[in-house]
């Protein structure tokens, strides 16, 4: 599948198979987010790989739904302010980093045949209790990793019309 075809047919799964994601595919999913561009190449991320078999107690309280506690696995992308590049206007880019990281880790993963779903809008109060983050350790997106077993849901684009502007406002 080329790159245009993969970023039109990735899309959000809500329902996961439970067979196990094989170690090779985990491994090049994890890879793909280590090649990730990052501000200076600082790399100030940590990805936490999660299995949810017997964890749906503590995974439901991070984020309460079915679907995402029955993933075979949830990947916590973390980032690391302190390690990150810093603009001159003092615009910490380690937010900015691990959006990028998750998305070659999202998009690898679906040319692989795997599923993905952006989460950002968990408790991140629970996340840092139950996966014991340090102080200046922030968790900031989540997907669970599976097979899909959800077919996409409808998602409407903007025009690129709409989107895009060249050379001022």
């Amino acid at each position: 599948m080329d790159f245009s075809q993969l970023v039109k047919e990735r899309y959000s799964v809500r329902g996961y198979k439970p067979d196990p994601i094989e170690d090779k595919k985990l491994q090049q999913v994890l890879e793909a987010a280590r090649q990730a561009p990052t501000a200076a190449n600082m790399q100030p991320f940590q990805l936490i790989v999660i299995h949810t078999e017997g964890r749906a107690a503590d995974l439901r309280r991070i984020y309460d739904r079915d679907w995402f506690v029955s993933a075979p696995l949830v990947i916590v992308g973390c980032n690391i302010p302190s390690k990150a590049w810093i603009r001159d206007d003092k615009a910490n880019y380690s937010v900015v980093d691990i959006a990028i990281v998750m998305d070659h880790l999202i998009l690898q993963a679906a040319a692989l045949g795997l599923g993905t779903c952006w989460i950002g809008a968990f408790n991140a109060q629970a996340t840092r209790q139950i996966l014991g983050l340090p102080e200046g350790v922030d968790p900031i997106v989540m997907t669970p990793l599976g097979y899909p077993d959800a077919p996409p849901r409808g998602t409407e684009r903007k025009p690129l019309e709409q989107l895009v502007r060249y050379e001022r406002w």
